[in-house]
């Protein structure tokens, strides 16, 4: 039966409105690895010294991170749509100031407040696809969001090294934050047109919980810092190690005063209780640890072929493209089959993933040095049909049942989970890989160092991969015993477990799904 014009059109509608939120997202990931390659050139053109340079990427990070949760929050109890394009206005602004800074610190500067814009956009992309979709939908569009970070992620390094060609060494990488700009206005064109905003009549207070804020912050920078300024060398200074110890103090005072906060009436920072649901805890932290392997594992690889087999960064990067590629088709494809299979696809994906690092180890040390990065480049192809298979179908199981009223917040302590877990897993990856090679290295480089060194760092990332995995079938585990979800529970019993008022139906969407929309839009 075709389909009611209104109808038609509504669900056309909803899918323009994702792809803008995509297409951010994607600009969002794209800065940050293109940006990764252009380090060498801002050094040369700027004299930056090694501190400004590691803040570049790693200061974007923190930035990002401790911006999320708050932003999340605003989001969900304000409009998406409008902190969506606060967000994209500050990225375009913060990418101007980068592309014509006059010296390192005016760079740094712009680059922090661009990581700021990023956690300020983030969180809405969540929320937003949460509001636009529900059940199979969902499923498809998480999907196809994979999919397209997949691709950003495999072709940011690529596009960074072609704006440096054309622009020249001296001052193309500020091409690099120059096609931010234009991407970003037109971008905001369609976000005002085609985003949902609040439903008519619909007012919300929005509270901010400033004291939660302040030690969220102080816990997220203490613990990601030391991390940050972690490169495996001789030289790193152990006395960052102290601000764990804030970290942990910190941490208990911000749970004491949400707890207190909750039991006063108020609305927390970060509602303890999403944590009471066991597919976004489990979800969250199955992300958390994957997202502590896979960049490691990027890097290493990168890594590795440039200072071990003397590979020329811009071919070292294609290595990896073949796991973007392959991963990017397995995040759509897990998208349409996760409300089928469910959490098997996402425990069938770590496996794979196992397999593929495994095969990965072995092709470094064993074959010919002219030949491994075309076997590299191949089995990468395995791995990155299976690292699909985790994100897109995870992500749909882990907001589930989140309530659509507090799917950005969701959204957003799950990213920052993921660039906790960024940081820590790369600080101990490299860690290993250099502490083996300053260990075992004497006079001129050997290849055999590089072997033990990559070796060393792939099986840290096994071990979290296997953590990940260990998750994933606790996970199955409790669902087949459990019988029911937490989810259906809540429905049973009025809406308490997703902090929803008892008996208050779930608040409706600005664009009202559409049981069998396509899910190839």
């Amino acid at each position: 039966m075709s389909q009611d014009p209104p109808v038609r059109e509504a669900n056309h509608h909803r899918w323009r409105a994702y792809w803008v939120c995509v297409g951010v997202a994607a600009l969002t990931i794209m800065d940050l690895t293109k940006v990764n390659v252009a380090l060498p050139s801002i050094e040369e053109a700027l004299g930056a010294g090694p501190t400004e340079l590691g803040l570049l990427v790693s200061g974007f990070v923190l930035a990002f991170g401790l911006t999320l949760v708050p932003a999340g929050r605003i989001g969900d109890q304000g409009s998406r749509k409008t902190m969506f394009i606060v967000g994209l206005s500050l990225f375009a602004l913060t990418s101007l100031v980068c592309a014509i800074a006059p010296n390192a610190t005016v760079l740094l500067v712009g680059r922090l407040l661009q990581g700021v814009a990023a956690g300020i956009q983030m969180p809405q992309v969540l929320g937003l696809v949460q509001q636009l979709f529900q059940g199979a939908e969902r499923g498809a569009a998480f999907g196809l969001f994979g999919a397209t970070i997949g691709i950003a992620t495999a072709f940011g390094p690529t596009l960074g090294g072609l704006a440096i060609a054309i622009g020249g060494p001296e001052d193309g990488w500020r091409g690099i934050f120059w096609m931010n700009v234009p991407l970003a206005l037109i971008a905001i064109a369609f976000a005002a047109r085609l985003l949902p905003g609040r439903p008519v009549g619909e007012t919300r207070r929005i509270s901010l919980d400033p004291v939660g804020v302040v030690l969220f912050g102080i816990a997220v920078a203490s613990l990601m810092w030391p991390f940050l300024l972690t490169t495996g060398s001789p030289d790193d200074d152990p006395a960052r190690w102290w601000t764990l110890v804030v970290f942990a103090i910190a941490l208990a005072g911000f749970l004491w005063w949400e707890r207190r906060y909750a039991a006063s009436g108020r609305a927390p920072l970060v509602p303890l209780d999403l944590f009471s649901l066991r597919s976004y805890r489990n979800g969250t932290l199955l992300a958390t640890v994957y997202f502590a392997a896979m960049p490691a594992s990027f890097l290493l690889t990168t890594l590795y072929l440039q200072e071990g087999l003397g590979l020329a960064p811009v071919f070292a990067g294609m290595v990896t493209i073949g796991f973007a590629l392959t991963s990017a088709y397995t995040s759509w494809l897990g998208g349409r089959l996760v409300n089928r299979v469910g959490r098997p696809l996402v425990v069938a994906g770590l496996v794979l993933l196992l397999i593929g690092f495994g095969l990965l180890v072995l092709v470094a040390v064993a074959t010919p040095p002219e030949l491994t990065p075309w076997f590299m480049a191949a089995v990468m192809l395995i791995g990155g049909a299976g690292g699909g298979l985790v994100i897109a179908p995870n992500q749909v199981l882990a907001l589930a049942e989140v309530p659509i009223m507090r799917g950005g917040l969701a959204g957003s302590v799950g990213q920052l989970g993921q660039r906790i877990g960024t940081a820590i897993g790369t600080a101990v990856a490299l860690s290993l890989f250099y502490s083996t090679i300053f260990r075992e290295q004497g006079g001129e480089p050997r290849i055999d160092v590089f072997h033990q060194a990559y070796a060393i760092g792939i099986a840290a990332v096994g071990a979290l991969l296997v953590v990940a995995l260990l998750v994933g079938v606790v996970d199955l585990r409790q669902r087949q015993v459990g019988g029911r979800t937490d989810g259906e529970r809540a429905a049973r019993d009025g809406g308490a477990r997703t902090g929803l008022p008892e008996g208050e139906p779930p608040p409706r969407r600005a664009i009202d799904p559409e049981p069998d929309g396509p899910a190839s839009a």
